[in-house]
């Protein structure tokens, strides 16, 4: 049963939540505070949070910048604020996907449950043995990829993203195709995000070897990774 954790001060809105998702089946903790879901995730890992951004403690997005030093556990931001700004900044620091208040609790749940199913399905395909480039070697069970035998900085999504692209060199995918290697919904309209996780990734290939640039921008087509 997968096991769903709740970070939300408004208890009217976590029992909206938690009736919804239990009655999905689905187990579930409540809590108030940022610092209090980090110490628990440490103990005992969730499956999912649903992280809400304005929190009394800490700010939801840097809630999820501390988790992402050690976990890369889908999160689901809660927040008053529909803004593009703040759904370009939640997903850029790992969020999976971005819910606006007022909500469906059923929305909620349908989400979770795309969510899930999406990182099941993506840790199924690289769940295979290491495999190798010319340049980068890709150690799939460890999540990890190497430039030189030196192993790249990545979080969840610019690993996804760049194993991606690896797997047919020269082949150039759309941002919608990328978006759903990543596990995110392509109706979400986070398409521009893909842009921002391509400028991560080379600046961290860089800081390997300054001079190497082996992803390719195609305007108005999408990205592709060049070996030559």
């Amino acid at each position: 049963m997968p096991h769903i954790l709740i970070i939300e001060d408004e208890a009217a809105i976590a029992d909206t939540l938690l009736y919804a998702l239990q009655s999905e089946g689905f187990e579930c903790t409540w809590l108030t505070l940022g610092n209090k879901a980090l110490e628990q995730h440490k103990q005992t890992p969730a499956d999912l949070w649903i992280l809400d951004v304005g929190l009394p403690d800490l700010n939801g997005f840097e809630v999820c910048r501390q988790l992402r030093r050690f976990s890369e556990v889908p999160v689901i931001f809660l927040t008053a604020r529909d803004s593009e700004i703040d759904r370009v900044v939640g997903l850029e620091i790992g969020a999976d996907d971005y819910v606006v208040k007022p909500f469906s609790p059923r929305e909620v749940a349908a989400r979770v449950r795309a969510i899930l199913k999406r990182t099941t399905n993506t840790s199924q395909k690289t769940n295979s043995p290491t495999t190798d480039d010319k340049l980068f070697s890709v150690d799939e069970s460890a999540y990890t990829i190497y430039l030189q035998q030196q192993p790249i900085n990545l979080t969840r999504h610019e690993f996804n993203l760049f194993r991606y692209l690896l797997s047919q060199p020269k082949r150039v995918f759309s941002r919608e195709q990328l978006l759903d290697a990543l596990g995110i919904a392509v109706d979400a309209g986070y398409e521009r995000n893909i842009d921002s996780h391509i400028k991560t990734l080379r600046a961290k290939i860089r800081e390997i070897d300054s001079n190497l640039d082996v992803i390719r921008t195609h305007r108005g087509f999408g990205y592709s990774y060049d070996p030559n």
